[in-house]
């Protein structure tokens, strides 16, 4: 049953209380002492041939189906950033608000619903069923039973596509996280960004990029459809990515990298204390005030003082597959020293939270981002920007069409189909209330 009679709180500093940091605590503690997995259960309790069937059942699920329609409700060509999404977000807004207001909430997950995947048969099943039809991820029926099946995979799937999380059609961690926030949290989050959207969207341009920092993606956009998207790695807490309005004017490949002072003071140091052939495997030469290249043994990495005295040096790594920048940097107006670039860390892109840089925006499958932002230039297209990657030739090019770039914060958003999707609020703007950033 649903809970009713819960008093709403419209305030955003109220409601943005809700922590994942506590919620992943409980839930870490779950994966001690779960039930007995279902299919064990059924061998105890029916007969061999219900379990087999059972077994083609699960055989028969076309699990790789289910994934690719759920990335087709979510990952439409509307873009995050525009007015209609500000449109859409409204109709979101008022379903919300017509459920908070005669429900109070949904029914939160049991401590039977992690670790569901197809196969199991227990009551969490059945409840997790009945919360997801509520949101809109599972079609309405009258009967609902136990079991974990096809039609659960598929709804589970596009759960974790509205949010953000890797899509394995299990209740995993993420997943489990997710499912306990309250319905009055996810409302206020709505009316949140509905007001930055419509923020954002008045400066808008034909031909833009956005990258959505708590979703860590970018969108390239042209004529109000999304062309192209990206997985990214944004900012860390501590080092958040900044939100702004800007243009890309440069395209640089295979550049140096001359570390900051703030990545030599909190990382390099530690990294030589640790390792101290990590310049020289990384390929990173030293160069003092007069740009002479000097050995890293001639500086003190383990006194108190080493981290100030590292950033009177120059720091530079040479053009490569090591480069932290891989082969390709993309630059845009701002007074942060931060810019688009590639990684040799491609695993990052895979996972579900990826806030792991120092407040630049690392960019999977950049060199297709690359043409398109060059495409005015002529003669660019996708293999010449692959061909120029594996030269390692370091080439700046200008672009000859500026193109706007904006970087934002928005944690809810909705398309015209009516699917709604959520991500955490990773820098706790949410919880400020805040709608207005400086330089947007």
């Amino acid at each position: 049953m649903l809970e009713t009679g819960q008093q709403i709180d419209d305030e955003p500093g109220d409601l943005m209380q809700f922590s994942r940091r506590k919620l992943l605590a409980s839930a870490a503690s779950l994966s001690v002492g779960l039930a007995i997995p279902a299919l064990a259960r059924a061998e105890e309790s029916d007969d061999f041939w219900n379990v087999f069937k059972k077994n083609n059942q699960i055989k028969n699920v076309d699990q790789a189906g289910n994934t690719a329609t759920a990335k087709s409700l979510v990952e439409t060509i509307e873009p995050i950033l525009s007015f209609d999404t500000a449109y859409n977000l409204e109709a979101a807004i008022a379903n919300y608000e017509a459920f908070v207001q005669a429900r109070g909430t949904w029914d939160l997950p049991s401590r039977d619903t992690y670790g569901l995947k197809l196969g199991a048969s227990r009551k969490a099943a059945a409840q997790l069923k009945r919360r997801l039809m509520i949101n809109g991820d599972m079609t309405l029926e009258k009967k609902i039973n136990e079991d974990f099946d096809a039609k659960l995979d598929a709804a589970v799937r596009l759960f974790q596509a509205r949010h953000g999380l890797v899509i394995n059609g299990q209740v995993d961690e993420a997943t489990f996280y997710a499912l306990s926030v309250p319905a009055d949290y996810r409302l206020n989050q709505l009316r949140l960004n509905a007001q930055r959207i419509q923020q954002w969207a008045s400066s808008l341009s034909d031909r833009y990029v956005v990258v959505n920092i708590p979703a860590a993606t970018i969108e390239a956009v042209e004529a109000s459809q999304v062309v192209q998207r990206h997985n990214a790695v944004v900012g860390k807490v501590d080092r958040a990515t900044p939100i702004l309005n800007s243009k890309v004017h440069q395209v640089k490949f295979n550049p140096f990298w001359t570390v900051p002072k703030s990545i030599i003071q909190k990382d390099l140091v530690r990294y030589m204390r640790e390792d101290p052939e990590y310049l020289t495997k990384f390929n990173i030469r030293i160069f003092d005030g007069k740009g002479t290249e000097v050995p890293p043994t001639t500086i003190d990495w383990v006194s108190e003082g080493a981290p100030d005295d590292a950033v009177r040096y120059t720091f530079r790594q040479d053009p490569g597959g090591e480069n932290s920048m891989g082969h390709c940097k993309i630059d845009f107006y701002n007074p942060y020293d931060v810019y688009l670039h590639d990684t040799p860390q491609k695993a990052l892109f895979g996972e579900n939270a990826r806030f792991h840089s120092s407040g630049c925006v690392r960019v999977d499958q950049i060199g297709t981002l690359v043409s398109w932002l060059l495409r005015d230039n002529g003669g660019w297209d996708d293999p010449t920007v692959e061909a120029t990657f594996a030269s390692n030739e370091s080439m700046n090019v200008a672009l000859k069409v500026q193109v706007p770039l904006h970087t934002t914060y928005i944690t809810a958003w909705a398309n015209r189909q009516g699917t709604v999707s959520f991500r955490d609020d990773v820098y706790n703007y949410d919880a400020q209330g805040k709608i207005t950033f400086e330089d947007v």
